[in-house]
């Protein structure tokens, strides 16, 4: 692990990179749990220990006995597992805060799907389920969930978003690029290596595996409705094959950064949190998007 991470994107301290948020106070907690923070178990047997739920609780006790519980605004977000993560401790992050603070949150990259792969099996299903059983995340996910589903659905942010009380903004690309070679066509499901090109670059993807991806975008889209009537909730879901967009500068807020109607993230997300305007922005299937920063791995 990086013994130090510059702050890009959203935690950068530059005005002419970070419009909105550059002068604010920012703090990035190093992701180390495996379970976006919800873990609580251990199997003594084995020598496993998850703590992420405390690990989550004692770093907010100190960065509040440290000021923190002073501001007067306050911004949880993450990108991926720490989307999720702004997803699953949002309304948690609300109520640490005093009524008179301003608090929102933001998950990037965070909308993992219940989806099915391209062999039709459930691959993140499965994965999610051994993740909720093994680090006891039962217990820490909302009641308002659990009451009506399984603990490993109730993982799933398609499940959660439309129950969190918080204002919150959900910043994805449609084609996800860590769900589209994790979770759709991994390896796993993939055995005779039909998808193995598409999966690094889109580029190389044939019409019909354009097609399952569409409908890929499309559940996404369908896991947004109820979530996006609210008007203090925001949304940017850009039709690239991305993962991962507050925290790189050049997806961010640069010259030629991604764009939904001529507004790119970083304004959209300031758009939203500072009540500026509604910020409801899906862009149109691919391959219309051409200001996409589209990712190709080797």
């Amino acid at each position: 692990m990086e013994k130090q991470i510059p702050f890009t994107g959203i935690l950068s301290d530059k005005a002419e990179e970070n419009p909105d948020f550059f002068n604010w106070n920012r703090v990035k907690l190093r992701y180390c749990d495996g379970a976006s923070f919800t873990g609580d178990s251990e199997n003594k047997a084995a020598q496993l220990h998850f703590r992420g739920q405390r690990i989550w609780l004692a770093a907010m006790e100190d960065l509040m006995s440290k000021g923190m519980r002073n501001a007067n605004q306050a911004l949880l977000s993450g990108c991926s597992a720490g989307g999720l993560a702004s997803i699953l401790h949002c309304d948690e992050f609300r109520n640490m805060y005093s009524r008179n603070t301003k608090v929102k949150c933001l998950s990037d990259a965070g909308l993992f799907l219940d989806a099915v792969d391209v062999s039709g099996g459930h691959t993140i299903r499965s994965l999610y389920s051994g993740v909720v059983g093994l680090q006891g995340v039962r217990h820490n996910l909302p009641r308002i969930c659990t009451n009506h589903l399984d603990p490993t659905s109730c993982f799933f942010p398609q499940n959660l978003i439309g129950h969190v009380q918080t204002p919150l903004f959900i910043l994805n690309a449609a084609y996800d690029s860590w769900q589209i070679q994790s979770s759709i066509a991994p390896p796993s499901a993939d055995p005779h290596g039909f998808w193995h090109d598409c999966r690094l670059n889109h580029a190389k993807c044939s019409p019909s595996q354009i097609r399952f991806l569409q409908g890929f975008r499309t559940q996404m889209l369908n896991a947004i409705k109820g979530f996006s009537v609210s008007r203090q909730n925001g949304l940017f879901i850009n039709s690239c094959f991305a993962h991962c967009q507050t925290e790189r500068q050049d997806t961010w807020f640069a010259d030629d950064s991604p764009e939904i109607r001529s507004k790119p993230i970083a304004i959209a997300v300031g758009d939203w949190y500072f009540d500026r305007a509604a910020v409801k922005a899906v862009d149109c299937p691919y391959p219309c998007d051409k200001s996409c920063h589209n990712l190709v791995f080797r």
